[in-house]
């Protein structure tokens, strides 16, 4: 690919071109990001790469330089903001180019001037609206400021909000940004015009995993009530076995003794190396020899069988937390007991 002009390089070059300037050490750090079929794409194509001209090289980089400036002013303070500040750095006919691209080539998430407010405010700001026009918005921010959210509203909307933030799954740009509009929004220019995947069941056991445990058990509750199928798939994404790792050494000891022994050795041969650490520190000599034993001799598992163990396991947990025998390690506000 000698003699290239930048015209004639495509998107997957110039990123192979850019990844192979960067060096190994951060393209690895830029693959942990990717897709798989991302990776092979532009494995292929760095593999393919012979000869580049330094002044491709160094055009690339700038395009890069300047791409990254735009999102960093577009997080600071939207769309305009940055063709004002882009303007000044680059002038006005590169300015377009680069927003250009970037609208292009990427979604901008709505609700950014929203995410960028403290969630105290924002439970002033948006408590008395609609609880769909609350999902939507819940839907767009961190777990955590959804989670301040939701547990400052009143317990006969908490639901009501979990709930349809769960069963949402498209809506319509129109309607994005209509809200935008009533919340002083500044990105509503830059929705996507096909329609946005947003909330869902993972989202709301994002919210439900960082919320404190009063405002999880009451939803829970009421879920289980009005919608028991849904509160079923939560409950089942809610905690998994890896989050072992949430308990300290006294709460996986308790754990530990209304686990069945086999049930145990079949659920660590699917466990990555670290469960297994907290595990087998948190049992006598004897019993870790005897499991470790287990495993080797017990061959291969259909996985099938390690996840039925694994969640036999994890409702043994939330059975012992429901009862105040074990704390579950939260970012959302749980009581420390001393």
């Amino acid at each position: 690919m000698a003699r290239q002009t930048m015209g004639a390089v495509s998107g997957l070059q110039k990123t192979a071109i850019l990844l192979i300037v960067l060096g190994p050490e951060r393209s690895a750090g830029i693959f942990k990001y990717l897709k798989e079929e991302e990776i092979e794409e532009i494995t292929l194509e760095i593999a393919n790469t012979r000869s580049v001209t330094p002044q491709v090289k160094e055009e690339i980089i700038n395009e890069f330089y300047e791409v990254c400036l735009a999102q960093q002013y577009i997080a600071e303070g939207g769309i305009t903001y940055a063709k004002e500040l882009l303007e000044k750095a680059l002038g006005a006919e590169k300015a377009m180019d680069v927003i250009g691209k970037l609208t292009a080539s990427l979604q901008v998430k709505p609700f950014e001037f929203v995410r960028k407010t403290d969630a105290s405010q924002l439970i002033n700001f948006i408590a008395d609206e609609h609880p769909q026009t609350i999902a939507l918005i819940l839907s767009y921010l961190s777990a955590g400021q959804a989670a301040m959210i939701i547990a400052a509203l009143p317990p006969d909307r908490q639901a009501d909000v979990a709930r349809r933030i769960a069963v949402m799954d498209r809506t319509s740009p129109d309607v994005i940004k209509e809200v935008e509009r009533v919340l002083e929004s500044k990105l509503a220019s830059l929705v996507n015009q096909d329609y946005t995947i947003i909330g869902g069941v993972d989202a709301v056991v994002e919210i439900l995993n960082t919320v404190d445990r009063g405002t999880e058990k009451h939803i829970m509750e009421t879920l289980e009530i009005e919608e028991p199928e849904l509160a079923d798939e939560i409950r089942k994404k809610m905690f998994v076995f890896e989050d072992v790792l949430l308990l300290d050494d006294r709460a996986i000891q308790r754990v530990l003794r209304d686990v069945d022994n086999n049930d145990l050795a079949i659920s660590l041969k699917g466990a990555n190396e670290q469960v297994q650490n907290a595990i087998f520190n948190n049992l006598s000599k004897r019993l870790a020899v005897m499991i470790k034993e287990d495993m080797e001799f017990m061959g291969p598992v259909r996985m099938k069988d390690v996840e039925e163990a694994q969640q036999k396991i994890v409702n043994i947990i939330r059975k012992l937390e429901d009862a105040g025998e074990i704390v579950i390690s939260r970012g959302g506000g749980d009581e420390i007991i001393v």
